[in-house]
């Protein structure tokens, strides 16, 4: 056994400093949240969000928005589906956008049909998401005016993007709502089978 030399002069302080939980902390232990599902949604009035200022991370398709009890779901539909949804699918924006939280969503943005007309809430929200990309960012809905309010931050502190691509991003928020057939449910729906 060997001999432990006694320490008779013990310190009692505690150096609080080297002891405070930074906000780093999941990167000090080695920790990292995996990205498991994806909202497709509008963000919430009362965050604050950035959208993903690379123009490779948004991608313009036709999406088909189905209204529910609850609002309503968005879903992209195979190119090969298209001209069977004559008026059901929208020219849509698909940007990734990020909370000061880190949710990461992906934000359904209407753009103009073919007619090339649009209105005031499509507009604002577009040119609300454009804000988004350099500075923090609450969008809500302004009822009088008929559009949506950006109300901007800071530009600080810079979002934690996902590490994973926006194809995966994409891949995650579409899982269940990729319309690949016209045998989906929501596609007898509109053909009045089901």
């Amino acid at each position: 056994m060997t001999d432990m030399k006694r320490d008779d002069s013990f310190d009692s302080t505690i150096d609080l400093d080297r002891l405070r939980l930074g906000q780093n902390f999941a990167d000090l232990v080695g920790v990292k949240k995996e990205l498991l599902v994806v909202p497709v949604r509008k963000p919430d009035r009362q965050w604050f969000i950035r959208v993903h200022p690379e123009p490779e991370w948004s991608f313009t398709t036709a999406t088909l928005t189905v209204k529910q009890e609850r609002g309503s779901e968005t879903y992209i539909v195979d190119r090969s589906l298209w001209e069977f949804l004559p008026g059901e699918l929208r020219p849509t924006l698909l940007v990734v956008g990020i909370s000061r939280q880190n949710a990461v969503f992906v934000w359904p943005l209407r753009l103009p049909g073919a007619d090339r007309r649009s209105d005031a809430w499509a507009q604002s929200a577009l040119a609300a998401a454009d804000t988004a990309k350099t500075r923090w960012v609450r969008v809500a809905a302004n009822m009088e005016t008929g559009m949506y309010d950006a109300i901007s931050g800071s530009a600080e502190p810079e979002p934690e993007w996902p590490t994973v691509g926006f194809q995966r991003v994409i891949e995650l928020a579409f899982r269940e709502r990729f319309i690949r057939s016209a045998e989906h449910p929501e596609v007898r729906k509109l053909r009045g089978e089901i």
